[in-house]
């Protein structure tokens, strides 16, 4: 049921904000932003130092309403450290067979990165739902909407290159929410998280806006 609720609170939401940080406190002051602005699906990665750390603190504090999850994730011990910490979604740049197997054992929703048709099919072959296209700016919209010709029931969330500019392209061509990282959280380099508020505002705005 946990990884049902997730797919749903991923699809009602469309919008995931990709942290990735130099410190722990920076990627929770990002996230604390984000949620401010109502965006509230976070992938905090595991490029980000202390990781799961940042999973911990923000699930105890915003547990409540926001959904957390971990990104950058490579392989099963790092999904299972992950899980440990309270994220309830799994997102790797690439397939892996065994992080797979080991989120469908705790009924954890896993997101990988794809880029071929094979890929996609070994994918869902493992059980994943949401597959995630990286980086969507080396394929683009168009890529999607062919992918979805002989896989219509594939869902797909594109990550890189994807903007408020283009977010309308990306959905009209079927993807079922988009990921969202440096175009969202730029502004924290200046300190400037009001405005990463601000953005995650627009962001959840033009989603809802584009979905009616």
């Amino acid at each position: 049921m946990k990884k049902l609720k997730v797919l749903k609170s991923l699809a009602e939401c469309g919008v995931v904000a990709v942290i990735r940080a130099d410190h722990p406190d920076e990627a929770c002051r990002m996230s604390a932003a984000c949620i401010e602005g109502g965006l509230t699906s976070i992938e905090v990665t595991f490029t980000t130092p202390r990781a799961e750390e940042v999973i911990r603190r923000l699930v105890a504090e915003y547990g409540e309403r926001a959904l957390i999850g971990a990104g950058t994730v490579l392989d099963p011990v790092t999904a299972r450290v992950a899980m440990l910490a309270g994220a309830e979604f799994i997102v790797s740049p690439s397939f892996d067979e065994e992080t797979a197997r080991i989120c469908n054992l705790y009924g954890i929703s896993y997101m990988p990165g794809v880029l071929t048709l094979g890929e996609i099919k070994e994918a869902l072959k493992a059980g994943v739902d949401i597959l995630k296209l990286f980086p969507g700016s080396a394929f683009g919209p168009d890529f999607v909407k062919a992918v979805k010709g002989p896989m219509p029931h594939v869902n797909i969330m594109p990550t890189g290159g994807v903007d408020l500019a283009n977010m309308e392209q990306w959905l009209a061509a079927g993807c079922v929410a988009v990921g969202i990282g440096g175009n969202l959280t730029a502004p924290a380099k200046k300190g400037r998280y009001e405005e990463i508020a601000s953005l995650a505002s627009q962001y959840v705005s033009r989603f809802k806006e584009l979905r009616g």
